[in-house]
């Protein structure tokens, strides 16, 4: 019976979630990203950090794990070996670990059972923290951290401390003349979904969860997926575009942005441009790569002039085990993923890589 609902009801439940997990407004995001980026800027540790860096230091910024029960409504059980190796390498590189909200999913599980059954992940997190080199924020899912009397009890109990939980994060880096300011949030700010809505957690821990792990179905399709944006990247996107010398990072959708694009939106540039040089190879491959990631009568996107700041990291739970990231290193910024597929272990994949002094305004006055 659990096989048929399965085949039955697979692709409608994820259409289904795709379609109402999110109910973005344009005018609560922008307001909620304004008065968190300045209320860090007036008063930096108290909603969160403003991080001096240079070109010498190493980030990872990796978001929304929803670490669970490690049942069949666990979303993050078929990842735990990607994200558990990946920690490993950015340990021992000296990374920064900024963990971008909904680490703990909450809103399906009490937290005593999510720090019985993610013992090994909480002590790989530690690493960083004992290094000095962890930033937590908090998500919809683990707002818990923010607003629950006990928090840091338990972040005590997990982390052997009790370590500041932040709304956001600023990066702040030199470049040439400029400052380059770099954003971080969990991106739920606005979505009248998840911001502050009991209604979506009743649902989600009462209705969703016992649904999801009867039928074991996981709704985060693969990584680096062949979807447009969705309406809240769009949303978060809009926000960036009007500020300066800017670049900002969210998690939240579950959906991988590199510089303002996914996936399929860069494969569609790319074919432009083969085009345009008469790449015969290349137009043949794109080609061939748009079949795989389009249904038939799907039209191109139209793109217009667009600001390459925004970018998301994914997140650590999608249904192939697969997480991704955003690395910035020596001047960069990736799109990474962690992967099994092709090979027998645990590997990292530079999907898409830019420098950071492309993000950067030349011609304005030194601030």
């Amino acid at each position: 019976m659990r096989k048929f609902l399965q085949r039955l009801l697979s692709n409608w439940i994820i259409r289904m979630s795709n379609k109402y997990s999110s109910r973005p407004n344009r005018r609560r995001i922008h307001g909620a990203l304004n008065k968190l980026f300045k209320t860090i800027v007036k008063t930096p540790g108290k909603r969160g950090p403003i991080l001096d860096i240079t070109a010498a230091d190493r980030f990872i910024i990796l978001s929304d794990q929803h670490k669970g029960a490690r049942d069949f409504a666990d979303d993050f059980t078929l990842a735990e070996e990607n994200y558990l190796k990946a920690l490993e390498h950015y340990a021992i590189n000296d990374f920064h670990y900024i963990n971008l909200g909904d680490s703990e999913e909450l809103w399906k599980n009490l937290m005593e059972s999510v720090i019985r059954h993610n013992k090994k992940t909480f002590e790989a997190e530690k690493i960083f923290i004992n290094k000095g080199m962890f930033t937590k924020i908090f998500g919809n899912h683990d707002l818990y951290w923010d607003n629950d009397p006990l928090a840091g009890f338990n972040l005590n109990r997990i982390y052997g401390k009790k370590i500041p939980i932040y709304e956001g994060a600023i990066l702040r880096m030199p470049i040439g003349a400029q400052l380059l300011d770099i954003f971080l949030t969990h991106g739920h700010q606005g979505d009248l979904q998840s911001d502050g809505n009991w209604f979506s957690k009743w649902f989600v821990s009462t209705i969703w969860a016992p649904l999801q792990a009867y039928l074991r179905i996981n709704p985060n399709t693969p990584a680096y997926d062949n979807q447009l944006k969705t309406a809240h990247n769009i949303m978060m996107y809009s926000w960036v575009v009007s500020q300066t010398n800017k670049v900002l990072i969210t998690g939240h959708t579950h959906q991988a942005v590199f510089a303002s694009l996914t996936h399929l939106e860069r494969i569609y540039l790319k074919l432009q441009q083969a085009k345009r040089d008469n790449n015969q190879e290349a137009i043949a491959a794109l080609n061939a790569e748009l079949v795989k990631q389009t249904r038939a009568g799907d039209k191109p996107p139209r793109f217009r002039k667009y600001k390459p700041n925004y970018f998301n990291s994914g997140c650590c739970c999608f249904n192939d085990g697969d997480i991704t990231g955003i690395e910035i290193e020596n001047g960069l910024i990736r799109l990474i993923k962690w992967s099994c597929h092709k090979t027998a272990h645990s590997e990292r994949i530079v999907l898409e890589e830019m420098k950071l002094d492309l993000l950067v305004e030349t011609d304005l006055p030194k601030r």
